[in-house]
């Protein structure tokens, strides 16, 4: 069976989270209020702290977006990211983009590192306009296990020997599905269960150009005093 390399992307391939990123866009080009970037702030520290109601979350934010023109967004790539995609495309494996973001982010992600497959979450689009809806289950938290596990039976994956990069204790989930977890700067929650699982950990600096798969083993921790198995070592 085939092996898969997922890859969320906000704080994983990218360095920032995107959603005040783009907000704060919006706000400067007069698309946004001062009180709707102060709400993206808002949902973002309860996500890093594991407690977004998704649902309500999703249901301003799809409430905000209804009858506005579809968008794509850029954001800076991590280095060594980019250098572990493209190490898992050597091994033979599947990169994939697992992100609870849409496909107006994913894709140009996607395309700057050559990645074929995303699972995203799907907003409903009619005559070019948003429609206030999304494709149910959302890709977050068990969402995302629900989505990698049907893209695994479709391709012929194993999730056992499957990889999983990401940041936020959301995906923890998934995380616990896949054979191979692999945390990248991760928040404080995610951090103390890798601790305690002796799941590989990478601190990576914005513009930090260490490859991360297949070269540079001392790199990923397993906890706060020594270092742990590479990935190719496993």
């Amino acid at each position: 069976m085939a092996v898969a390399a997922f890859f969320d992307i906000d704080g994983t391939l990218i360095a920032r989270n995107s959603a005040p990123l783009y907000m704060r866009h919006l706000r400067r080009t007069g698309q946004a209020r001062r009180r709707d970037l102060a709400r993206t702030i808002y949902y973002l520290w309860r996500y890093k702290l594991g407690l977004l109601d998704i649902e309500r979350a999703l249901a301003v934010s799809l409430g905000w977006i209804r009858g506005r023109d579809e968008r794509i967004v850029r954001r800076y790539l991590r280095p060594a990211m980019a250098a572990t995609v493209e190490a898992h495309r050597r091994a033979g494996h599947l990169p994939v983009i697992l992100t609870s973001a849409t496909r107006y982010l994913a894709e140009p992600v996607a395309a700057d590192l050559g990645i074929e497959h995303l699972l995203v979450t799907q907003l409903l689009v009619r005559d070019g306009r948003f429609t206030g809806e999304a494709v149910r289950p959302l890709c977050y938290g068990e969402g995302k296990t629900w989505w990698a596990e049907r893209f695994a039976a479709a391709r012929g994956v194993d999730l056992g020997r499957s990889y999983f990069y990401t940041d936020s204790i959301t995906d923890l989930p998934l995380l616990e599905r896949v054979g191979e977890p692999r945390i990248v700067n991760p928040d404080p929650r995610l951090r103390r269960v890798a601790a305690r699982r002796g799941w590989p950990v990478l601190q990576l600096g914005p513009r930090d150009e260490a490859p991360t798969f297949g070269e540079g083993e001392g790199r990923w921790r397993t906890n706060a005093c020594g270092a742990g198995p590479h990935p190719s070592a496993r």
